[in-house]
């Protein structure tokens, strides 16, 4: 495999996803609504339940408002991850997956350039998110827009690459649902997203403590929350990033046909 012809690829892949989402207005819109939602009416009810968050380990005080838009960010990632897992399968069931498997190119390859159509669909998203964050006054600095860009685009591939994982044993559209929800609501609300770790911790909540710090959508929102205020987690950034290989690989054995879980379940 040439680049020229690596690089045609990823072009064709990430540019059929973006077209097939600017055709589907509601898709943003969709996505936009959820966290907006939760900013809105989630925040404005328990800011003065919860008061002043206080964000370990730097000890910067900011409101719950602040405190929770990078989790929302996450959750906005989190979802365009599982939903390009569902595209996946649909694009299985069509019949799209098998012409485009069938390429002559590696097939980690042609996965890679999925993932990173749909990473590219969720940084936008994400930002389409920030500012709706901006117009309502959440708190997050502009400059923390540029250098939160790695932190975001390293969570979105590593969900995005669990979605492909999920997407090898997702034989039916029928089926998605369920599994999805065993596991877009356990790590959402097993982590940080809304409440800090230790606040978890000093309630007593010992073994939600030890999941939400195994979870690695934690970590993606740890990583996003300090990169919006200029700091680097380094921790974040490894957990996250050694998920990302972790789910890849898995997924690109799972789609090989010689070796891949997939090939022996059953026939949708």
């Amino acid at each position: 495999m040439s680049p020229a012809h690596a690089l045609r690829a990823l072009q064709a892949v990430a540019g059929r996803e973006l077209a097939k989402y600017l055709r589907q207005y509601g898709r943003l819109l969709s996505s936009l609504v959820r966290p907006s939602l939760w900013l809105i009416v989630f925040a404005a009810g328990f800011q003065n339940v919860f008061g002043v968050a206080i964000v370990p380990p730097y000890e910067t005080y900011i409101s719950y408002r602040e405190y929770i838009v990078p989790g929302l960010v996450g959750m906005v990632l989190l979802f365009n991850g599982m939903q390009s897992s569902l595209a996946m399968v649909y694009d299985r069931e069509m019949g799209m997956m098998r012409l485009l498997l069938t390429a002559p190119l590696p097939r980690a390859w042609l996965l890679f350039c999925k993932l990173a159509a749909g990473t590219l669909l969720s940084v936008l998203q994400a930002y389409a998110f920030l500012a709706i964050a901006w117009l309502f006054d959440a708190g997050i600095p502009f400059a923390g827009w540029l250098t939160a860009m790695p932190a975001i685009v390293l969570g979105g591939m590593m969900l995005g690459a669990l979605g492909l994982l999920l997407s090898v044993y997702v034989r039916q559209l029928e089926n998605f649902a369920g599994t999805m929800n065993f596991v877009i609501f356990p790590m959402f609300f097993v982590s940080s997203a809304l409440y800090p770790l230790w606040k978890l911790r000093e309630s007593g909540a010992e073994a939600v403590w030890q999941l939400a710090r195994l979870n690695p959508f934690t970590h993606a929102v740890e990583a996003i929350r300090h990169a919006l205020y200029g700091r680097f987690d380094g921790i974040a950034y490894a957990v996250v990033g050694a998920s990302l290989v972790a789910f890849f690989a898995l997924a690109a054995r799972g789609y090989d046909p010689q070796r891949g879980l997939g090939r022996r379940a059953p026939p949708a």
